[in-house]
């Protein structure tokens, strides 16, 4: 009965010893292990096997990028004024054994450097420039942060400033100013929309008056083409009936020589034709130059004719 409760009892100092010599790495983390108290070796993400009672696991330790809110830090800027500065870093450990025993804690050494860092660069700044350098001032701790952290075994993957608080008093000074220059811009932008506007109403109107001139100079220059294109119509209507009466009065007197007249008869009826002119509703009348040896011919005429008449006791008057 001993017997079998000390075999009993070896079998489950086995199982635990077993047991404990069997370590299980989840993915992307890795335990140190040191022996009799001295580093001896990394286990990497799997089963392992350790030596127990021998090996100990001194650290299991996280190869993911790690997010690490540092405390708001109180900063004075240049121009004395407090402002609170609110930050964030994210690190990644890339050397385990270095992270392990080159420092003690690396999240409270990166606080730590995070902090002193915020006061030199953020004290070399004015107010305006810390709110407007938020990327200046990452740029100046991941720098800082890098040249300590690289004999950690520790990458400073990034360094953000979450916000920069000022005082009650300069928010509210800021935010009347803010609503100063919104308003300011609102007033520049309502009279450049106004001149804007007023511009192009005078080009509009211009534009307008230069095109209403152009169609009333077309109008006059049509207007003016067509009373000449009338008048040389009328003039060339003129010519030509003037031309056709010319003919056809030279065509009559061809005819009338043709006929033998004697020059007499001929110059009564050129007579005859002034005294018809005479009696029309003119109360001027022109009578060309050659008229003139008619009237002349005129006593000559009337002697004539008397004589031809007296056989006949036709009554002639004249003067």
């Amino acid at each position: 009965m001993t017997g079998t409760i000390v075999v009993l009892v070896l079998i489950v100092l086995v199982v635990l010893v077993v047991l404990r010599g069997i370590r299980i790495i989840p993915q992307q983390r890795v335990a140190i292990v040191e022996r009799l108290g001295k580093y001896y070796a990394t286990l990497s993400a799997g089963v392992n096997l350790i030596i127990p009672f021998i090996d100990r696991v001194a650290r299991v330790m996280d190869l993911r990028t790690q997010q690490v809110v540092v405390p708001p830090q109180m900063v004075i800027t240049r121009d004395n004024v407090q402002i609170q500065i609110d930050t964030v870093f994210f690190y990644t450990i890339t050397d385990p054994k270095t992270a392990t025993y080159n420092i003690q804690n690396v999240v409270q050494g990166i606080q730590n450097i995070t902090a002193a860092n915020i006061r030199q660069v953020a004290g070399h700044m004015e107010l305006d420039e810390t709110l407007a350098g938020r990327d200046k001032i990452s740029l100046a701790l991941r720098t800082a942060l890098d040249e300590v952290t690289e004999s950690w075994g520790v990458r400073i993957d990034r360094v953000e400033i979450v916000d920069i608080k000022p005082p009650k008093e300069i928010q509210d000074a800021m935010e009347k100013q803010m609503k100063a220059e919104r308003e300011k811009r609102a007033s520049i932008l309502q009279a450049e929309g106004e001149r804007q506007a007023a511009i192009l109403q005078a080009e509009g109107d211009k534009q307008s008056r230069i095109l209403r001139a152009e169609g009333e100079r077309e109008s006059t220059i049509r207007q003016a083409e067509g009373l000449q294109q009338s008048q040389k119509l009328e003039a060339e209507g003129r010519a030509q009936a003037i031309r056709l009466v010319a003919e056809a009065e030279r065509a009559r007197i061809e005819m009338l020589k043709a006929a033998g007249l004697d020059t007499n008869v001929l110059t009564y009826q050129s007579f005859e034709a002034l005294q018809g002119m005479a009696n029309g509703a003119a109360s001027t009348l022109f009578v060309p130059t050659e008229a003139i040896g008619v009237l002349g011919a005129l006593g000559a005429l009337k002697t004539a004719v008397q004589k031809t008449g007296e056989g006949k006791n036709l009554p002639f008057t004249g003067e």
